[in-house]
């Protein structure tokens, strides 16, 4: 009672308390040998297909009425439980559906069957990031994963689009280029060169004892809260500039073309360098009011072409499993085409999830044969039309927090969920 009368005392006179978010008391211990701690996984990737993408053409397949133009019933495709779209004979780049299920489908959980709520683009994106509808305070997964399990490393939540809000509780980092990442990585490098550096050693390090000496004398000093907050904050952000040192070996020596592969690199490199925990990686141009098929035969396979680049240079960087992915967008598109042979937003959908800790080969939930959701009993994850639920992004949300094993912690507990116990998703991921 002492130490909550305290902080609300605190509150009241509008006084921080000396304990910054992005400096724990392992990050205090780590500044007496001037280093920053190493952030060894799990590593939370969020693939997102913004504007919308069409499922029936990919994991949730419907040969009939009249549903897609491309393929009927009889043509639907199957790896081991899995059921997908043939798109093989249909795209020109990118990896087909037949590929990606072949490659990823053991390691793969499909959900079909999710109810967004909604049918608008912003708060379908802010609803499938957050777990939360009718509020714009709540972070992302992404976010929040990272300000639990690593505030003190220096990239700990990447974002290169959609939704990013944090919930002011980690900072939200924004390198959009490998030469970005190579410049923060060799900041004591001209134009990011290691082979041209502003200082020599010997200069670096009697810099680098001097903000240390620096530091030790201002937090000796009486200070208010707020001051001291600041000091330890800039001394952080110091040491964060000498801990990306280590992505440095990590950096390709060339950029890909494709757009999640630039942004999967960014992400692993600063993942096998312990400076980053999440990254919420993006393509848009999904939402195709027309030219439905042509419009998703190019995407869909850019995105699963992004998805299987990031697991391969995973592997090769001996972090693949570490890896969780989930593979998500805003929204589906309807079950009839429009005037101008697009599809426009709908309501329900799905997402993936594949990586550590999770059991591949599997299918929850279903839509029937127009495309609306049947609901799933939460305890048995079975279909039940009667006395099931209709699975929302907040009951996938609390599942992955428990899963990653968060939802106990004090941030976690600062944007609660409720997700009745009654209605909790028993065994979705393991």
């Amino acid at each position: 009672m002492q130490r909550r009368d305290f902080l609300k005392q605190c509150r009241a006179a509008g006084l921080g308390i000396a304990a910054p978010l992005g400096l724990s008391s392992i990050c205090y211990a780590e500044q007496a040998k001037g280093e920053l701690p190493s952030y060894e996984g799990p590593y939370y990737v969020v693939f997102n297909a913004s504007g919308g993408w069409d499922t029936t053409y990919l994991m949730d397949p419907k040969g009939v009425n009249e549903i897609n133009r491309l393929y009927k019933q009889g043509d639907i495709l199957t790896q081991g439980n899995h059921r997908f779209a043939p798109n093989a004979a249909n795209i020109e780049a990118g990896m087909s559906n037949e590929d990606f299920f072949r490659k990823h489908g053991n390691d793969l959980l499909v959900f079909n069957g999710l109810d967004y709520s909604v049918n608008n683009h912003s708060p379908n994106s802010r609803y499938m990031a957050t777990g939360k509808l009718d509020s714009l305070a709540y972070p992302t997964f992404a976010a929040l994963v990272a300000a639990c399990n690593g505030p003190d490393v220096p990239l700990a939540f990447l974002t290169f689009g959609n939704y990013s809000a944090t919930g002011n509780l980690v900072p939200m980092a924004r390198v959009p280029y490998l030469n970005s990442l190579n410049r923060l990585a060799n900041a004591n490098g001209v134009h990011g060169s290691a082979s041209w550096p502003y200082h020599d050693d010997f200069v670096s390090k009697r810099i680098e004892r001097a903000l240390e000496l620096q530091m030790k004398a201002r937090i000796s000093e009486v200070r208010l809260p707020r001051v001291e907050r600041s000091q330890n904050m800039l001394y952080a952000a110091q040491l964060n500039s000498k801990a990306l040192e280590r992505v440095t070996p990590y950096i390709p020596k060339s950029t890909p073309k494709e757009r999640l592969s630039r942004q999967a690199d960014i992400a692993l490199a600063s993942f096998r360098a312990g400076v980053c925990v999440s990254a919420n990686l993006s393509i848009a141009q999904f939402d195709s009011h027309a030219n439905n098929d042509t419009d998703q035969m190019k995407l869909i396979p850019e995105f699963l072409a992004g998805v299987d680049y990031l697991v391969t240079k995973a592997e090769e960087l001996k972090i693949r499993e570490k890896l969780v992915i989930i593979i998500q967008s805003e929204m589906g598109r309807t079950p009839s085409y429009n005037n101008n042979n697009g599809k426009d937003h709908w309501s329900i959908g799905s997402i993936m999830f594949m990586g550590q800790g999770i059991k591949g080969n599997r299918v929850i939930g279903a839509t029937d044969e127009k495309q609306f959701l049947i609901p799933i009993n939460p305890k048995s994850l079975s279909i039940e039309k009667e006395n099931g639920i209709r699975v929302r992004p907040e009951h996938l949300h609390a599942a992955l927090r428990k899963f990653a094993g968060i939802d106990n912690h004090a941030f976690a507990e600062q944007f609660p969920f409720k997700v009745a116990d009654e209605e909790q998703l028993v065994g979705l991921f393991a």
